[in-house]
């Protein structure tokens, strides 16, 4: 029964140093998105243009 105690506290440490590392990097912007952003000025002509059509539809 104690293995289970000591197994137990082990998890909840791996558990919380695991939550502080997330903490850590998502602070830091480790999971910030470089990619999308320059990606995304190539493609404003198009999707400008689909709310254009999608307007004048529904003005029809």
């Amino acid at each position: 029964m104690g293995v289970i105690y000591i197994l137990i506290c082990i998890s909840i440490f791996v558990a919380a140093v695991f939550l502080t590392l997330f903490i850590k990097s998502v602070k830091s912007g480790q999971f910030d998105d470089q990619y999308t952003p320059s990606v995304r000025m190539l493609f404003d002509d198009e999707l400008k243009s689909k709310k254009e059509n999608k307007s004048q539809k529904q003005s029809n």
